[in-house]
């Protein structure tokens, strides 16, 4: 017995069970990551019912049930959404389960989506006109209420731009005053025109009843989409879900970002993910290169490598001071001093920008890159070098045909890492050029079509921003779970083509070399 037992420690039997918990851990951690993710996320944008409770002291309260507590195998507890933050000064509100008397689903209350104040909950008067009963069972004024908002929509941008031609005439010398004159007769008559506009789109309105009897005027072209959870089947439910994924991901967003889309966050995340990688990669993968091959062994060398390795380690907020100090206020400043003095001094580049952000970021991925191009290199045999120097090649050509495309999949895999890094980051962010809301994406179709000197949206930023600057936590937080699981999907989608080009290059190049 006393042989089995120093057998089995010495056999390392233990460890073996160990390092196999520990991964099963990981794996769990993993997959509890995931799921908690992906069902929030899936669920954030599926219609609730909405249940009507009437409480022992006659209160009458109606919303969607959010969350139930549990105590003693027993429901505690309701929290509701309530909505109505105009009406009532609150989103939402907790039941104790004690004091519900009746509890009821009626298929008549309305869920309304606003562009301001949240959602709604109530029911349609019935002393509205017979058009606005109308509309909410067919929407036939969406038509009419699309048109007024479009005219109203031009005409503040003729007053827009007659209001840029009268401060440039202003600032012309001499002053032409018949100039100014006929602008301001221009902009004073457009705006006359548009209050006209809002006046008539001020009559579409309609009168709701919240489920404690308050009245609550809505203008109809405040309001998003509508519907009756209780008379939803599956499929007006699945239609639902598909318009609020399209919102999502197509649409800006609204409310102090607690509500509406994210487009602007998701492409300025892929936009800044790509010129960060081509930006920074090349000179990472030429570092690289020179470390594993060219480079000697002597002393500062070694220490080169040593803050190399080190540097991987370092605070992402220090890459985003450095940024911000030596990028900013160094580079941008002095480039706005040479090529832009005419706009001093109101800062072009001298303030924070997408190029800006991608540099530094692509200094907080660059050792990493360096490190895993050299190891890669490292890891080929050295007999490949010598056959094809021998065979008469150049050090470039055997670089370039035999090295480089043998040490690629070690190569993306640095290259993966560095992604999936950057895409995450946000600190550094903070520093060197994310905002809560861009006015304008930083590609478009304007001259030149990039512009780097804009400031950008990053669902990482947009995240943290919803969740903990919120003014309205609880309100945000189904979106928040909606754009965390679309950063996932991205960052997913961006490092798994990378996998995949991996894993072609790998059986491509293990095949011809025979390793």
């Amino acid at each position: 017995m006393a042989i089995f037992k120093k057998n089995f420690w010495r056999g390392g039997e233990p460890w073996v069970w160990v390092t196999a918990a520990g991964l099963t851990l990981v794996m769990l951690l993993t997959i509890g990551f995931f799921a908690i993710i992906i069902i929030n996320g899936l669920s954030a944008l599926w219609p609730r019912d909405v249940v009507r409770i009437t409480t022992t002291s006659g209160d009458v309260i109606a919303g969607e049930i959010i969350k139930k507590e549990f105590r003693h195998d027993k429901l505690h507890r309701l929290q509701l959404k309530t909505a109505n933050r105009d009406v009532n000064g609150y989103d939402f509100k907790w039941i104790n389960a004690n004091t519900i008397s009746e509890t009821s689903y009626p298929p008549d209350i309305y869920v309304l989506e606003r562009l301001e104040y949240g959602n709604f909950i109530g029911y349609l008067a019935e002393n509205n006109p017979p058009h606005i009963q109308r509309h909410f069972v067919s929407g036939e004024l969406r038509h009419e209420i699309d048109a007024l908002v479009a005219r109203i929509d031009a005409v503040h941008m003729l007053i827009g731009t007659y209001n840029d031609q009268l401060r440039a005439e202003e600032k012309n010398t001499p002053v032409n005053q018949e100039n100014i004159h006929r602008y301001q007769n221009l902009i004073g008559m457009y705006n006359h025109g548009a209050e006209i506009l809002e006046q008539e789109l001020d009559t579409y309105r309609a009168l709701f009843i919240t489920a404690d009897g308050k009245e609550k005027h809505l203008r109809l072209a405040e309001l998003i989409r509508f519907y009756q959870p209780e008379r939803m089947n599956i499929f007006a439910k699945t239609v639902h879900y598909a318009k609020k994924v399209e919102e999502l991901l197509f649409d800006e967003p609204r409310e102090a970002n607690m509500e509406g889309g994210v487009f602007p966050a998701a492409f300025g995340t892929v936009l800044l993910v790509f010129i960060m990688s081509i930006t920074s990669f090349p000179f990472g993968v030429l570092a690289g290169i020179y470390l594993g091959l060219y480079a000697g062994h002597g002393v500062f060398l070694q220490l080169v490598r040593v803050a190399v390795n080190n540097l991987a380690g370092i605070p992402s907020i220090v890459f985003g001071i450095f940024g911000w100090g030596f990028f900013v206020h160094g580079l941008g400043s002095s480039i706005d001093e040479l090529f832009f003095v005419e706009t001093l001094p109101e800062p072009t580049f001298g303030t924070g920008g997408l190029l800006w952000a991608s540099l530094s970021l692509g200094l907080l991925t660059m050792p990493v890159v360096i490190v895993a191009v050299e190891e890669a290199l490292r890891a080929i045999p050295s007999a490949f070098r010598d056959a094809s120097l021998a065979l008469g090649a150049t050090r470039l050509q055997t670089l370039w045909r035999v090295l480089l495309p043998a040490a690629s999949p070690g190569i993306l895999t640095g290259f993966i890492l560095a992604m999936a890094r950057a895409a995450g980051e946000v600190a550094p962010l903070m520093l060197t050029g994310v905002v809560k809301l861009a006015p304008s994406l930083p590609l478009d179709s304007t001259w030149p079509f990039l512009h780097l000197d804009r400031k950008f949206m990053h669902l990482g930023f947009h995240i943290y921003d919803i969740s903990c600057q919120s003014p309205n936590v609880e309100a945000a937080k189904p979106l928040m779970y909606a754009s965390t699981l679309l950063l996932v999907v991205i960052v997913l989608l961006m490092t798994g083509s990378s996998v995949w080009m991996r894993s072609y290059l790998r059986k491509k190049y293990s095949v011809s070399s025979g390793f």
